[in-house]
């Protein structure tokens, strides 16, 4: 088989996966984020989601930003140069490679992601420095043993790894497997390690949260489960929480000219092993 052959039949076993009569979460995401990436059922979705809560678009931005916090200061400040990341999403600007390797152009990415869309752009992942290196691995968040043994190919799990567990761990309904899978994935990494983690919440005044994820678990796939703030601290047990703690996206070591971005209701984290 030529190399052709071979590109055109993996193009179109990565068709024969995707749905385009359902909305996905990563493509809606892309359509708030104003990419290309996304099919009509999927800007529908996002805008009756919007329609009940208006501020929803600003979550995909305030994720996104808090990745870009995070990756400069475990690359800048702590020195890690190596970075896991699952839930990787639809390539856009700033992914973790990029941001990392501005800081320090050695740094190694390896990116995971089960969604056959997200495969069929991953060619936008795997660009790198001549120093550095990226991977990527289709796979379930929850396939932790293959996970670990292909990102030990680019990764060096002796040495600190920052774990990028972004908007992913809340497609884990059940809180003893979603616990579960982040203390094996952490049980693995070397001390030194850190994790990166952000999940919607729920709480007390946010209906329209609320009936947002309620209509997207009608419309759309995979399912989404909300944590109360203290349920997604407890990602972190066992870990040293940094300053602010778990806090919303938009107020995790914000700068001057992001001070005043509202709040969502995406938190997230960073904790040292």
């Amino acid at each position: 088989m030529t190399d052709f052959e071979a590109t055109h039949d993996a193009a179109e076993r990565i068709g024969s996966r995707i749905d385009t009569s359902r909305a996905h979460t990563a493509r809606i995401w892309n359509y708030w984020l104003g990419g290309k990436d996304n099919y009509p059922v999927d800007a529908a979705a996002g805008e009756g989601i919007r329609q009940l809560h208006p501020g929803i678009g600003e979550y995909a931005r305030a994720d996104r930003a808090f990745l870009g916090r995070a990756v400069r200061y475990l690359a800048g400040e702590v020195g890690i140069r190596q970075f896991l990341d699952i839930g990787t999403g639809l390539p856009t600007a700033d992914n973790t490679h990029e941001v990392a390797q501005r800081v320090a152009p050695e740094s190694r990415v390896v990116y995971v992601d089960n969604d056959p869309l997200v495969l069929a752009h991953a060619r936008a992942l795997l660009t790198s420095t001549p120093q550095g290196m990226t991977d990527y691995l289709d796979a379930d968040l929850r396939d932790v043993d293959h996970i670990l043994h292909h990102a030990a190919r680019t990764l060096d799990l002796s040495r600190p790894v920052a774990l990028m567990l972004l908007g992913v761990v809340i497609f884990v309904e059940e809180d003893a497997e979603a616990y579960g899978v982040v203390r094996r994935l952490l049980d693995a990494l070397a001390p030194g390690s850190h994790l990166v983690l952000s999940h919607t919440i729920t709480a007390p005044g946010m209906d329209d949260v609320d009936a947002a994820v309620a209509f997207w678990n009608e419309n759309g796939t995979p399912r989404l489960t909300q944590r109360t703030p203290a349920a997604v601290e407890r990602f972190f047990d066992g870990l040293r929480l940094l300053e602010p703690g778990v806090v919303s996206c938009a107020r995790w070591r914000v700068g001057a000219a992001e001070a005043g971005e509202p709040d969502v209701a995406m938190y997230g984290g960073v904790g040292r092993k």
